[in-house]
């Protein structure tokens, strides 16, 4: 059939405009992934000035929900100008679903999967969309559905060529699923090893199996794939996020400093991400560092979020007025759904860090109160933002490096000390260092170092059993039993382990039983028999049974 020159001519420009336009949505879906969310924004807003239809108001908007504290405002009101564009817009209506499933409103998942079905599972990047709305955010997750959603993406995006960002969400909804189930690694792993050869940003797949291998514990795995990814594209910024996550694991603050200062450099001057990079210098007790990267930003940040890291960065400085002061701020300024468990934990801390110093005691017992409820929410939740009895136990002057430094010494330990600092990866030296603490009665030495491994080797039994023996030395009965309790439940996972190891775990159960037959007497009869059970000749858990049968 021939076709007039004209007409020819048409679709070409049709064809070749409509290429540009989705190698431009593509650009900004890279800068989202390369956290430039600045340069997303930028992106997303010049294709609007261009082509003011729905889908790019959702793109803008969505950069909203994935940047790294969600701003809910935002994003809806880009989403409901694009559904002012156009009513039946699927990609915005996902958008305004996401919004609820991230302020905790489970019926954001039945508008999803209507919104799914009203466009017949046809739309990959509908489906996609819904997919991603179902794991961004941390705390109301649907893997599963995810899952579904994804795998019907990739099937009906075959024919046109699967985007490699499908591919790697799948595996990064797996790996919501479970960290520790094999299977789900591997299927993990093999969505990503899917979206390598596709992927125009191949460091984001590799930081993503480096993250893989790290929630694993395949420590040289993962610094292999982010040596990849860093040699690939070395102004790939979260590949220095993950490595300075790498090196924090190792407690390796100078390293992690450096780390975060490629990462800063990057990715963009977006105040959100700026927030992150504050956020993750605090964790790095490097405060001098977040109070300078949170101080530029602050006045640019309209979001009340600043309070609540502000809060945290005046906490570890030991600015326990102005902390209390900044997140009483965010609490006030917030939506309760924003308020989270860790928000209370630390407001528990702040309290201890108040009453410390407090004179007036009606004031101090009023503090002194507060402590406990408030971190209780935090370790109800089984929030690990922060290590919250060992904060508490810095606070009431115990447990810092200082205090190790002033404990007793000998040259061994002065011996290990250098080795360990010349190889903080050196778990065997790590370990004869802990002994030596414990050996000269250096507790709070023990401690720490103990504290380190199980940090490094968190399913190592014996470094909670020796780790809770030196809190129980120095005085802290409540930190030691929930060590005890750590090396209770992984020796009981293995039955031959329960075998060879009864009379530690005897004297774990005992321990537990002991601190709680005044208060929880139900517990500590528990606590109590399995102790007999296993060392029946074990006297003082023996008595401590009679004295509880009374």
């Amino acid at each position: 059939m021939n076709y007039s020159k004209k007409i020819v001519l048409t679709a070409a420009v049709g064809f070749f405009s409509q290429f540009a336009f989705a190698q431009s949505v593509q650009e900004g879906i890279i800068y989202v992934d390369s956290h430039k969310y600045a340069k997303a924004r930028q992106n997303f807003n010049d294709l609007i000035t261009k082509d003011p239809s729905a889908n790019n108001y959702f793109y803008l908007g969505n950069t909203y929900l994935t940047q790294f504290e969600p701003n809910f405002d935002k994003a809806k009101e880009y989403f409901d100008q694009g559904l002012a564009k156009d009513a039946k817009s699927a990609l915005n209506k996902v958008g305004l679903a996401s919004i609820k499933i991230g302020k905790g409103d489970k019926s954001g998942e039945n508008d999803l999967r209507q919104i799914v079905k009203d466009t017949r599972e046809k739309d990959a990047e509908v489906l996609y969309r819904a997919a991603e709305a179902l794991t961004i955010y941390e705390k109301t997750t649907n893997p599963d559905l995810a899952i579904e959603f994804l795998n019907k993406a990739i099937e009906r995006s075959q024919k046109a060529g699967v985007p490699a960002n499908y591919y790697y969400a799948l595996g990064d909804a797996y790996r919501l699923k479970s960290t520790n189930d094999p299977k789900l690694a591997g299927n993990a792993l093999s969505a990503y090893e899917n979206a390598l050869p596709l992927a125009k940003s191949k460091a984001s797949v590799y930081t993503r199996i480096a993250t893989l291998w790290m929630a694993a514990q395949q420590w040289q795995k993962a610094k292999d794939n982010l040596d990849k990814a860093i040699a690939v594209d070395p102004s790939y910024a979260p590949a220095y996020k993950a490595l300075a996550g790498f090196n924090m694991k190792y407690q390796r603050n100078a390293e992690a400093t450096q780390d975060l200062v490629k990462y800063s450099q990057y990715a963009d001057e977006d105040p959100s991400t700026q927030l992150e990079i504050a956020k993750l210098y605090f964790i790095n007790d490097d405060y001098a560092n977040a109070k300078t990267t949170l101080d530029k930003i602050f006045d640019k940040v309209e979001d009340p979020i600043k309070y609540k890291l502000r809060a945290y960065v005046q906490y570890g400085s030991g600015d326990y007025t102005g902390a209390k002061e900044n997140l009483d701020k965010f609490v006030s300024a917030v939506d309760k759904a924003r308020v989270q468990a860790a928000d209370q934990g630390l407001a528990g801390l702040i309290s201890a860090g108040l009453a410390k110093d407090e004179k007036d005691p009606a004031k101090k017992a009023e503090l002194e109160a507060q402590v406990q409820s408030k971190i209780a929410i935090a370790k109800a939740a089984k929030d690990e933002t922060m290590k919250w009895d060992e904060e508490l136990a810095k606070i009431n002057g115990g447990f810092s490096a200082a205090s190790a430094d002033q404990g007793p010494t000998n040259p061994q330990i002065e011996g290990l000390k250098k080795k360990v600092a010349a190889n903080p990866e050196d778990t065997t030296s790590m370990a004869y260092l802990a002994q030596a603490y414990q050996e000269a009665k250096n507790w709070n030495g023990a401690v720490l170092t103990w504290q380190k491994l199980t940090s490094l080797l968190p399913d190592w039994a014996p470094a909670y059993n020796s780790l809770a023996y030196a809190y129980q030395q120095s005085g802290n009965t409540d930190l030691a039993n929930g060590s005890y309790q750590k090396y209770i439940d992984l020796i009981t996972k293995n039955p031959a382990e329960v075998e060879v190891n009864k009379e530690s775990l005897s004297y774990a159960y005992f321990a537990i039983a002991y601190a709680n037959k005044d208060g929880d007497k139900a517990k500590a009869k528990e606590y109590a028999d399995k102790a007999v059970a296993l060392n029946p000749t074990y006297q003082d858990a023996v008595n401590l049974v009679k004295y509880l049968s009374k």
